[in-house]
C-alpha cells in the first residue's frame, strides 16, 4: 500500500505535465511524440503514477486516452497546481529583477487590434541599461463581453483592455478608456434598409440578428441587442460578424470605427433605431495586489494614461483583419 510520502514523491510537476499532455493530445502516441519520448516509456510512467496513487487513471478498455473519474480529478487539480507553481516562479523572478517573467494581456474583441500591436511593438523596442529588451514574455488573449472580465477576475490575465463596465472587486482596479459608439447596420439589399427611420423593435425582431458569443466560461454571459423571439446567428468574433453583415445574413450593431469605411463605400447602411444613440464607456483594468506593479505592467499602465493611446484602442480598427 503506497504511503503518503510515496504519493507526494509521485506527484511531481513532470508527472502532472505528462497527464496534461496526454489529455490534450488525446493519445499516448501523440503525447509521446510531443514530449520526445517513446510510447512504451510514457505508458510505464503512467503505470508508475497509478501504482504510487493506488488508482486507475486511464480506461484501458478504450483505444484512446480516456480518463477515469480519478484521472479527470488529477488532471483538473494538476493543472491548477502547475499554474500556481508558475505564479510562484513569476513572483520570485519579479522580486529579484522587477520584471515579470510573463505578462498576460486580455483584450475584448471590440478593441482595435492595430493599437494593441503598436503597443506591443513599442514594448519590445524598449531597451534596458545593458541594451537588451525587456525580459518579460507577453501573452495576448482575445475574449468577448463577460469573458474579458472573467479572465482578469480568475487570474488568467494581468491586464484587461476593454472591460465593458466597471465591475466591483477589491482586487481589481479599473480606469475608463473612453466611450465606444455602436452603429446598427445592414447590407444595402437587406429588407430593413428600405424602411423609414427610426426602426422599431417590432420591425427589427422580424429579422435575424447577428451576435458574437460571450466567451465567459463561468460567469453569466452577457446578451446585447437580442429581442424576444428573434432569430439569431451567433459568430465567434467581431470580424466574422462583420463579414456576415456584409453578406446580408442579418442585422446588428458594431463599433462605428469598425464599419465606417464600409458605410462610406456603400457596403453597409446605418439605420437609427428605437434605442437612439448606443454607446458605452470601456475600461482597462488590472489586478491590484497592494504591491508595486512589476516593471512590465507599470510600462503598460504608463502608456494607457495617454489620451492618444486610449483613443487609439477604441478607434484604430481599419486596415487590420477586417
Amino acid at each position: 500500500m503506497p504511503t503518503a510520502a510515496d504519493k507526494r514523491r509521485a506527484l511531481t510537476p513532470e508527472a502532472l505535465a505528462m497527464m496534461d499532455t496526454i489529455a490534450r493530445t488525446g493519445s499516448f502516441a501523440a503525447a509521446a511524440r510531443e514530449m520526445g519520448r517513446v510510447p512504451s516509456a510514457l505508458t510505464y510512467s503512467v503505470r508508475q503514477l497509478e501504482d504510487a496513487l493506488d488508482v486507475l487513471l486511464f480506461d484501458r478498455s478504450s483505444r484512446q486516452a480516456v480518463l477515469t473519474s480519478a484521472g479527470q480529478e488529477l488532471l483538473h487539480e494538476g493543472r491548477r497546481l502547475l499554474q500556481e507553481l508558475d505564479a510562484v516562479a513569476n513572483r520570485v523572478r519579479r522580486i529579484a529583477t522587477g520584471w515579470e517573467s510573463e505578462l498576460t494581456l486580455v483584450m475584448d474583441d471590440a478593441i482595435a487590434r492595430r493599437a494593441v500591436f503598436d503597443l506591443m511593438e513599442a514594448f519590445y523596442a524598449e531597451r534596458l541599461e545593458d541594451g537588451t529588451p525587456p525580459p518579460t514574455r507577453l501573452k495576448l488573449q482575445v475574449e468577448v463581453l463577460a469573458g474579458t472580465w472573467e479572465a482578469l477576475l480568475h487570474g488568467r490575465a494581468d491586464l484587461a483592455l476593454g472591460v465593458p463596465a466597471q465591475a466591483a472587486s477589491s482586487t481589481i482596479h479599473c480606469e475608463p478608456a473612453g466611450e465606444l459608439e455602436f452603429a446598427f447596420c445592414i447590407a444595402p439589399h437587406h429588407p430593413l434598409a428600405a424602411l423609414p427611420e427610426p426602426l422599431t423593435a417590432a420591425q427589427i425582431a422580424e429579422h435575424r440578428i447577428i451576435a458574437v458569443a460571450d466567451s465567459a466560461r463561468m460567469l453569466a454571459p452577457i446578451t446585447v441587442g437580442l429581442l424576444p423571439g428573434q432569430d439569431v446567428l451567433t459568430m465567434p468574433s467581431m470580424a466574422t460578424k462583420l463579414e456576415a453583415m456584409l453578406r446580408g445574413l442579418g442585422c446588428g450593431s458594431l463599433p462605428i470605427t469598425m464599419v465606417r469605411r464600409h458605410l462610406d463605400a456603400g457596403r453597409l447602411v446605418r439605420k437609427s433605431t428605437y434605442e437612439g444613440r448606443r454607446a458605452g464607456v470601456m475600461h482597462y483594468a488590472w489586478r491590484d495586489t497592494g504591491q508595486t506593479p512589476g516593471k512590465a505592467l507599470a510600462w503598460w499602465l504608463d502608456r494607457l494614461r495617454s489620451d492618444t493611446t486610449r483613443r487609439a484602442l477604441l478607434e484604430q480598427h481599419e486596415g487590420l483583419l477586417l
